[in-house]
């Protein structure tokens, strides 16, 4: 018998493809599923950005191999999105590496840093791929709690207390997905000082700072942070490109010169036109992602009204594409799910795919047009009554 990996062990299929499959063949006995558990955005890019992708594809070279860093005009369109947007400054030449979507920097950056028996700070709740990825290059996971008492900050005493001589790499996501926290000023200032006096390469993944958030802040924005720091972003959820495949990574020279090495041995360069239509993305007036972020309010306060009807609390001052919930007490997340599922044809995200201290909540997307989520109210409603 032909055997796989060991390394296989460590990971399993990635829940929503697991449990989409479970979805749709409700869908195909005829069962209208309103899907509202998805961070998929449903709405469309700038126009300018499919022009731009359009003739991009009729230029000259359009479809040789491209370089691993990207053509020189992305590269200046993300640090002036940078400087911009962020007040931040970096070298377009050499702190600035574009990636396809940002997921893969995941894994870039760990095969770069992590040897096997490394160990790794991860969020908890927080992204799976950060888990994955560690089990994946035989790392440890190690998790900090986040909690709802505490702002879903990190909790440096806690932080302090634990054993980090093999620690190498941390990784923070603000506005913090799945529940939409954003970090605290103070709490990158902390950050940095703890990665400086324990040698830990921190990551922040960035890529919900414009939804619903009226201060996008950058970890690079601060003093120092480039000593010990890098961050991930992408033209995902911003401009509504999950599926162009767009992220960056952006920081310390030197760092990105190590991660690049792992790059080139995964790709050949990102497709011509697809850059072309991130140059033009890059480019966005504020006021297209302010009408952006009015229907992404609306959709919002439906949320929040479907939220009370299941009985759930939540903060309504958070950022990005999410609404983490609370669920009422004695409730478990995937039982709830799965009631919701096969007792109201509506589909949203247990907790606990995000770590522990998920356990009790679920997480609603905004991906989902207000007549749907309309829709799913209804459906309470009437049941109920």
């Amino acid at each position: 018998m032909i055997q796989f990996a060991d390394r296989l062990h460590t990971v399993q299929e990635y829940y929503f493809s697991r449990k989409l499959r479970e979805v749709r063949e409700l869908m195909a006995e005829g069962k209208p599923i309103i899907n509202i558990g998805i961070g998929s955005p449903d709405l469309q890019p700038p126009s300018e950005v499919i022009k731009a992708i359009t003739d991009g594809i009729n230029e000259n070279g359009a479809h040789k191999y491209q370089s691993y860093q990207g053509i020189p005009e992305l590269r200046e369109a993300i640090s002036l999105f940078y400087k911009t947007h962020y007040n931040t400054t970096v070298n377009p030449s050499n702190e600035v590496l574009p990636l396809m979507g940002s997921k893969e920097g995941i894994m870039h950056i760990s095969l770069a840093l992590l040897n096997e028996g490394d160990q790794v700070l991860i969020p908890n709740p927080g992204y799976p791929t950060y888990t994955s990825v560690t089990n994946l290059i035989g790392a440890e996971a190690v998790y900090y709690n986040l909690s709802e008492e505490n702002g879903y900050q990190p909790n440096f005493d806690e932080l302090e207390s634990l054993e980090l001589s093999k620690v190498k790499l941390m990784w923070i996501n603000y506005p913090h997905m799945p529940t939409g926290e954003n970090a605290k000023k103070d709490t990158y200032e902390k950050l940095i000082q703890f990665a400086k006096k324990h040698s830990i390469l921190i990551v922040n993944d960035n890529p919900y700072s414009f939804i619903l958030n009226e201060k996008p802040t950058s970890i690079l924005e601060l003093d120092g942070a480039k000593d010990v720091t890098l961050e991930l972003n992408s033209l995902s959820k911003t401009f509504n490109m999950a599926g162009w495949r767009v992220g960056m990574l952006l920081g310390n020279a030197n760092f990105l010169n190590q991660v690049l090495k792992v790059k080139t041995q995964m790709d050949s360069g990102m497709f011509y036109g697809v850059q072309k239509g991130a140059i033009e993305a890059l480019k966005t007036s504020k006021s297209w992602i302010q009408q952006q972020n009015e229907l992404y309010k609306e959709r919002k306060a439906l949320v929040f009204q479907l939220a009370e009807k299941i009985g759930c609390t939540f903060n309504k001052n958070t950022s990005g594409l999410f609404v983490w919930a609370k669920l009422p007490s004695g409730k478990t997340s995937e039982e709830f799910i799965d009631e919701l599922l096969y007792k109201y044809h509506i589909f949203a995200a247990p907790g606990t795919i995000f770590g522990s201290q998920g356990e009790g909540y679920i997480r609603f997307s905004l991906c989902v047009n207000k007549d749907q989520i309309k829709e799913a109210i209804n459906r309470l409603e009437n049941h109920n009554n």
